[in-house]
C-alpha cells in the first residue's frame, strides 16, 4: 500500500486520505510523550488493505499461513534495522538515526501492521477488542504494586503457598 491511498466512504462514512506530508513516522523523533494519530482507525487500515488486496486479485494468496509467514519475514526486516546498533542508538526516540533510517523503519513497521491486520481479518479476530482483553488479562497477571520495575514472568506474581520453594515477596 503506498502513501497516497484514498478510500471512498460508503453512505455517510468519510473518506480516508493518507499522505506523506503529515507523516511523523519518517521524521526525527521529538522529545516528550508520543501518541498515534487518531486517523486512520485500525478498521480504516483493515478496509484499505482489504481493498488493496481485492483490487489486485491477491485474496487467494492471503491465507492465514501465508500471511503469518510474511509477517514473520517483515518482523525480521525490522530486527535487521536494529541488529548491530549499540544500546544508545536503539533506545527510545532512536537517537542518532538518520531520516532515511527512520523512513525505512516506518516502512517496515507498516508492513508488519498491514500483515498483522490482514492475518487478524482472515482469522476473524477483532484485534482492537482482543488487545483490550489481553491488557485486562495482563493487569491481573502483573499487579502494578508487585510488578513495578521488575521484568519477571507473570508466574512470579501468582499467589504461592507459604511453604512453596523460592523467595517470597
Amino acid at each position: 500500500m503506498d502513501g497516497s491511498c484514498r478510500e471512498g466512504g460508503q453512505g455517510a462514512q468519510a473518506a480516508v486520505t493518507i499522505s506523506e506530508a503529515g507523516d511523523q513516522g519518517a521524521e526525527g523523533g521529538t522529545p516528550g510523550e508520543f501518541t498515534f494519530s487518531a486517523d486512520p482507525s485500525l478498521e480504516d487500515i483493515r478496509r484499505l488493505q482489504a481493498e488493496f488486496v481485492a483490487e489486485r486479485g491477491w485474496g487467494r494468496f492471503h491465507q492465514p499461513r501465508n500471511l503469518l509467514l510474511a509477517l514473520v519475514g517483515e518482523v525480521g526486516e525490522v530486527a535487521e534495522l536494529f541488529q548491530w546498533r549499540a544500546e544508545p542508538a536503539a533506545g527510545a526516540g532512536l537517537p542518532g538515526w538518520a531520516p532515511g533510517e527512520r523512513a525505512a523503519l516506518a516502512e517496515e513497521l507498516s508492513d508488519v501492521l498491514l500483515y498483522l491486520v490482514s492475518l487478524a481479518q482472515q482469522c476473524r479476530v477483532d484485534l482492537p477488542r482482543a488487545a483490550l482483553r489481553k491488557l485486562d488479562r495482563n493487569r491481573a497477571r502483573y499487579p502494578a504494586h508487585r510488578a513495578h520495575g521488575s521484568a519477571r514472568k507473570y508466574t512470579h506474581y501468582q499467589d504461592r503457598p507459604p511453604d512453596a520453594c523460592g523467595p517470597q515477596d
